[in-house]
């Protein structure tokens, strides 16, 4: 067999960097949890129609075929029957919701964390199949404004609990920037969203000429499209205010997406102090957003781009007859673990779950070792057998290049013995049915260097 050929932007870690996922996502789903959410897993495939149907995602999509269905003879699937892969873990809940509606209580607190895929350019921060962590409020026919505030709020208090830089979470209105636009009078909505959402990446200069030429914009329009989105950095209610009135536009939807801003801000300033603050250039380019909007970066590592980011959408379930609001927030696993990862930020305190190696003096004694193990085990404490009765010293290295702090010298039964910390060079005598290690050796801790 020829040397495999890696895949970009389909990103495969070593065991100690898929610790840290894996610890990382273990603390948002705590977090998740202890603010009621319940998990939810939904397929990988949806519809192609439906993934079509929620903005500019057509280049992204991996569309999904069986290779039998290439033949000359093949017959093209019906448009309802084209699967693709999903690209976010929205428009699945979305579907989710509409088929259970029946089966499940409103409001309905869901997370779910799992992988997705998007047909990109592969690039630092944006990978072909990726790893994300939802939460949201779903509500049956209303949901009330405080759930954009509280799935604010959860999301912070997730992001603290891990071991990253402090976080930055830049928040916005649609109704804010509707306002805005039609008061400008600029019909199309959704069209200026989508150019607006664009100006980190090409500029000012660029986003007033696509703006003209895409959307039908004047000139003196685009610049205050432009002008709008600088209006960032503010945590003051009254100040944001101030900002948006003295660009002399004026409307009911501006100033109802106002007063909803501003009772984000109030809040988090009391619950998540220094980390929420208002950035109207925040547009988010799919179109089921209708109220609050966030986007979250780390302080210092801004490049990175948003680790965080969702919303507010009251149009994305609708059967008909009901109509599901929603809000959530979703959490770029894969991107902030990889770029943390490469910058050296975050560590695995070893390559491998395992706390205790129980050293095998002679292959005699090996079925004595493995019950010493497994009286360990029964206990909670990670613990493997040694793969070789090989000298001490050479077992005692095996678990040194691999991270494990403990090492177990047999006895004259399964659970007697001896224990030594590598680390420290400490040994004693110790029972298998008794010893426990330290907490913070238990399970692997993953921190910052």
């Amino acid at each position: 067999m020829s040397r495999p050929r890696p895949l970009s932007g389909f990103p495969e870690w070593l065991p100690a960097d898929r610790l840290v996922e894996q610890r990382l996502t273990d603390r948002l789903r705590r977090t998740f949890e202890l603010h009621g959410f319940t998990p939810v897993r939904t397929r990988a495939v949806e519809p192609v129609s439906v993934l079509l149907g929620k903005g500019e995602t057509d280049k992204e999509i991996y569309g999904l075929h069986r290779l039998a269905d290439e033949g000359a003879d093949a017959v093209a699937p019906a448009d309802d029957a084209r699967l693709g892969l999903h690209f976010d873990l929205t428009v699945p809940l979305a579907r989710y919701v509409l088929e259970n509606a029946g089966r499940l209580a409103f409001p309905f607190r869901r997370y779910q964390i799992q992988p997705v895929w998007r047909g990109e350019r592969p690039q630092e921060g944006r990978y072909r199949e990726f790893v994300q962590a939802d939460v949201d409020v779903v509500g049956d026919g209303e949901l009330p404004f405080h759930h954009e505030v509280e799935v604010a709020i959860v999301a912070a208090e997730a992001l603290a609990g891990l071991p990253i830089p402090p976080v930055r979470m830049r928040v916005s209105n649609r109704k804010v920037a509707e306002g805005f636009y039609l008061g400008l009078g600029l019909t199309d909505v959704p069209g200026v969203l989508r150019v607006v959402d664009k100006l980190d990446k090409i500029g000012p200069d660029a986003v007033v000429a696509d703006l003209v030429a895409l959307v039908g914009a004047s000139p003196d329009q685009a610049r205050r499209c432009v002008g709008f989105a600088g209006v960032t950095g503010l945590r003051d209610p009254e100040a944001l205010v101030r900002a948006v009135q003295a660009l002399g536009v004026a409307h009911p939807r501006l100033d109802e997406g106002l007063d909803e801003l501003g009772r984000v801000l109030v809040a988090a300033a009391e619950h998540v102090p220094d980390v929420l603050e208002a950035d109207l250039s925040i547009a988010r380019g799919l179109d089921y957003y209708t109220g609050t909007v966030y986007e979250t970066h780390l302080v210092g590592v801004e490049g990175l781009g948003s680790i965080c980011s969702g919303g507010r959408y009251d149009e994305l379930a609708r059967d008909g007859e009901r109509t599901f609001p929603g809000v959530g927030l979703s959490v770029g696993v894969t991107r902030l673990v990889g770029g943390l990862l490469a910058r050296g930020l975050v560590r695995a305190a070893r390559s491998v779950p395992t706390c205790v190696l129980v050293a095998v003096p002679d292959e005699q004694r090996r079925v004595q070792a493995v019950r010493t193990a497994a009286a360990l085990r029964s206990r909670g404490i990670p613990t493997e057998v040694s793969p070789t009765a090989a000298r001490y010293g050479k077992q005692i290295r095996f678990a040194d290049r691999r991270g494990i702090p403990f090492v177990w010298f047999p006895g004259d039964t399964p659970s007697d013995g001896e224990v030594k910390d590598i680390r420290t060079g400490e040994q004693h005598p110790a029972d298998a049915d008794r010893w426990t290690p330290p907490e913070h050796d238990l399970i692997v801790e993953v921190g910052r260097p």
